[in-house]
């Protein structure tokens, strides 16, 4: 591993673009797709439940491929199967071919998470330094792209097919650039893991990243329905909510590495969670929709650093090997996305929108207390 430089940490930023890419450009077909085969919504809400199934179960399974075969090839195949996969989406002429597409590309979509998550914490490790909120701001970039250029792509009369090969082709170029400089050699110390289940420090870790993917998701599914319905924004006005989120937090990420470097892990997820829960009661207790659409800019700028963090942490730790606990932790985080929206309806049915966002709030407190355990955090200062 001391051979590892510049070219190595911008090909992992480049695998961070390509997934963020890819995952992206999928959202703008959906609308077509659903046309294209007359689906209901639960019918399409049961389709794209295979999406997260595919991922669920194929993240485990990275961690052994990972420190058996190396990150470089498990990310090629899983770069090549989704840039493959990707058109093949929108040429799905039944519900049964649509559910097996998602599937597929679901866990080609959680293996390369995985595996570049696992050369992310390789090439942090190996720098001696803050990185890993640079990569995942990357990620936040290639999303940006991803589903802008769709959409552009889209708006400018190519047909679904056209615009998902075109941004699969792209993907499958940046990917190939990547490529010379993704880590060959497995982990050290993990060649002889077959399999290990989390414990210690990692379940931990886990659930933690389960509390902020799963704010990440309800935010992403319930913030307009928010917006509309108690704060009387205007239904074409609701996705501000997510915007204001999703640009603070790409800003705080692509900031975060010197941030981490000068104050310290522990310090920046203490105050983190503390800016995050303090958005949510601001979002919550807002007199107009402009002050809660600040209190979602909190949130992001709050969260931003915090799941990188926790991976630096995962990577760190001595329970397991890193390779293992990183599929196990961004497994447990990518439930917390699938669950977080189901979650928020039973509490918001049993309750109000509002206290279920409260709720939130209360779980990134947690988060933020966690920080001063400290025991599973390295320190990573100048």
């Amino acid at each position: 591993m001391n051979n590892i430089g510049p070219k190595q940490r911008l090909s992992t930023r480049l695998a961070f673009l390509t997934a963020g890419l890819v995952m992206a450009a999928w959202a703008p077909l959906v609308p077509y797709v659903k046309a294209r085969l007359g689906l209901g919504e639960a019918e399409l809400g049961l389709l794209l439940l295979c999406l997260g199934v595919g991922s669920l179960l194929a993240m485990p399974l990275t961690g052994m491929l990972a420190a058996r075969l190396g990150c470089r090839r498990v990310v090629l195949i899983a770069g090549g199967l989704v840039s493959v996969l990707l058109p093949c989406l929108s040429l799905a002429a039944s519900p049964l071919q649509l559910a097996i597409a998602l599937f597929l590309f679901g866990a080609a979509i959680g293996t390369l998470d995985v595996a570049m998550n696992i050369q992310a914490v390789m090439v942090e490790k190996a720098s001696g330094g803050a990185l890993m909120s640079g990569f995942h701001g990357l990620f936040s970039v290639g999303g940006f792209v991803g589903a802008g250029g769709m959409a552009l792509l889209l708006w400018s009369g190519l047909s679904p097919f056209l615009a998902s090969l075109a941004a699969a082709v792209i993907a499958a170029i940046v990917l190939a650039v990547a490529s010379p400089h993704l880590l060959r050699e497995p982990e050290p110390r993990a060649g002889g893991a077959v399999f290990v289940l989390p414990h210690g420090a990692v379940i931990f870790i886990g659930v933690l990243c389960f509390i902020v993917f799963l704010v990440e998701g309800a935010i992403l599914d319930w913030s307009a329905l928010f917006l509309t319905a108690t704060r009387g924004l205007d239904a074409s006005q609701g996705g501000l909510g997510y915007a204001a989120f999703a640009v603070a937090m790409t800003s705080g990420r692509l900031t975060g590495d010197r941030i981490v470097r000068r104050f310290g892990g522990k310090r920046v997820m203490l105050l983190g969670g503390l800016f995050a829960a303090a958005g949510f009661f601001v979002a919550v207790f807002a007199p107009t929709a402009s002050v809660a659409l600040f209190g979602f800019v909190l949130v992001g700028l709050g969260a931003s650093n915090i799941v990188p963090i926790l991976f630096s942490a995962a990577g760190s730790q001595a329970a397991m090997p890193a390779s293992l606990a990183i599929a196990a932790i961004t497994t447990l985080g990518y439930a917390g996305i699938l669950a977080g929206p189901a979650l928020i309806g039973f509490v918001a049915h049993a309750t109000s929108l509002s206290v279920a966002f409260a709720g939130l709030g209360c779980a990134l407190l947690l988060v933020a207390a966690s920080a001063r355990l400290g025991g599973f955090m390295p320190i990573q200062r100048e």
